[in-house]
């Protein structure tokens, strides 16, 4: 059976949202979600999942360089722990550290749905051994 997965990169501004299969083992930017009010992203993220019908969802979890917790953090948690309330889906957390930092991109352009991606290209990376 394949199943699908959503991954997230979880930000104040905006949340960048990718996709993949557990048949490939293959993450791809799908979206990113330009809202700040939660009505509006839980909205959507409600409409992706009608749509794909993921059966896990993977959420970014950044940290520090040496790995200590900052605001964001907890915001990722919360924001986790929001989409399995939600949605009633699986939900888990990928250390993030670096994800944006490794995407090439062009001044002003928008890479929260490949920092996605890498966040969801590590989960199955991570499980393809177990």
């Amino acid at each position: 059976m394949v199943d699908i997965v959503f991954g997230f990169d979880f930000g104040v501004k905006r949340i960048g949202i990718a996709m993949g299969n557990t048949l490939t083992g293959q993450a791809q930017p799908l979206t990113i979600i330009d809202a700040i009010d939660n009505a509006t992203r839980f909205r959507v993220i409600g409409e992706l999942i009608d749509e794909w019908r993921p059966t896990r969802l993977v959420v970014g979890e950044p940290r520090h360089p040496d790995g200590a917790e900052h605001d964001m953090t907890l915001r990722s948690r919360r924001f986790a722990n929001q989409l399995n309330g939600r949605f009633n889906l699986p939900v888990e957390l990928v250390d993030e550290r670096y994800s944006s930092a490794v995407i090439p991109s062009k001044r002003g352009e928008r890479i929260d749905a490949k920092a996605a991606a890498i966040i969801l290209q590590q989960y199955f990376d991570d499980h393809a051994n177990n």
